[in-house]
């Protein structure tokens, strides 16, 4: 007799649009869509562990004054409740019960130009697994450098994941032409305030310092996570301009994204460094994860 074959159709990932769930053709077409037009939006990620989303509120917040930054309106009857159950049914349809990237996309509804014909909000979600349960601080530390081909701007959207993301894509290219892990990125007057992916923290004496949002970086969920963390934990956090000087002259350097959590950097230039705080500042997130998962 021939061989039975126990085959299964590949499962579809599953997309959340505008908060009801669907499959890849039911989302927009690139060139009716404001984002890929224009450039007209911004995005979150944000990580799942145990099958749940870590920093939700933090998240809201920031799409609440993403979208007051970017002049886009969402439906009246959008609050937290409904946007986390939301997350949670994309979550379950897919099937992530340990660790995710969540992407979630925000721009304006389709139509005019330069000057939009609506200030409707459209948002799509998307997930993908992840390996990796809970934060894990990288084994070997990375080798950064300062980006000199292009300065970030201040103003009004500069705190925001914007959809126009140039600056990032070409210092993570310089980055790795340069053969390191990642570059660092300076506001137009000279400090360094970030770098292609992550928050900037550096430690010196135990005392951590990080670049001021009015000077320019990405108001990162894990940066408000790690602050709240380090205050409650009885370290001293500052936030002030960081330039070459002070990189030069701290014991440890470290990056924050919502994704890897925190990721000790080795080098800059000459500069080597150590990784205690970072060791003890995962340890602490991961156990506040554990708890509440």
């Amino acid at each position: 007799m021939p061989e039975v074959l126990n085959w299964q159709p590949e499962k579809r990932r599953k997309f959340l649009m505008n908060g009801e769930l669907g499959e890849e053709g039911g989302l927009p077409h690139p060139t009716q869509n404001r984002a890929f037009q224009y450039g007209d939006g911004f995005f979150e990620t944000i990580r799942v562990c145990y099958g749940r989303a870590q920093f939700l509120e933090f998240h809201w917040d920031r799409i609440q004054a993403s979208l007051q930054g970017h002049r886009i309106n969402p439906p009246a009857n959008w609050n937290f409740t409904t946007f986390q159950e939301d997350v949670n049914a994309l979550i379950q349809a897919n099937d992530i019960s340990d660790g995710g990237r969540l992407r979630i996309s925000f721009f304006r509804a389709a139509g005019g130009r330069y000057t939009p014909v609506t200030n409707k909000l459209v948002w799509i979600g998307e997930i993908e697994p992840l390996e990796t349960n809970s934060y894990a601080l990288n084994e070997k530390g990375i080798a950064v450098d300062v980006y000199p081909e292009m300065s970030k701007l201040k103003g009004p959207l500069a705190n925001f994941k914007n959809m126009s993301a140039a600056i990032y894509v070409q210092a993570a290219l310089w980055a790795q032409n340069e053969g390191l892990e990642d570059a660092l990125i300076t506001n137009t007057t000279h400090s360094i305030i970030e770098s292609t992916r992550s928050n900037l923290f550096l430690v010196s004496n135990r005392v951590l310092y990080t670049p001021g949002l009015d000077s320019g970086p990405v108001g990162g969920v894990m940066r408000a996570a790690v602050i709240n963390l380090a205050i409650a934990e009885g370290y001293k956090v500052y936030e002030c301009n960081i330039s070459p000087q002070e990189m030069l002259r701290a014991d440890e350097l470290f990056l924050t994204n919502a994704i890897r959590g925190i990721q000790w950097v080795a080098s800059y230039r000459t500069k080597r460094y150590f990784n205690s705080t970072s060791k003890e500042l995962i340890g602490m997130l991961n156990r506040d994860v554990i708890t509440a998962s």
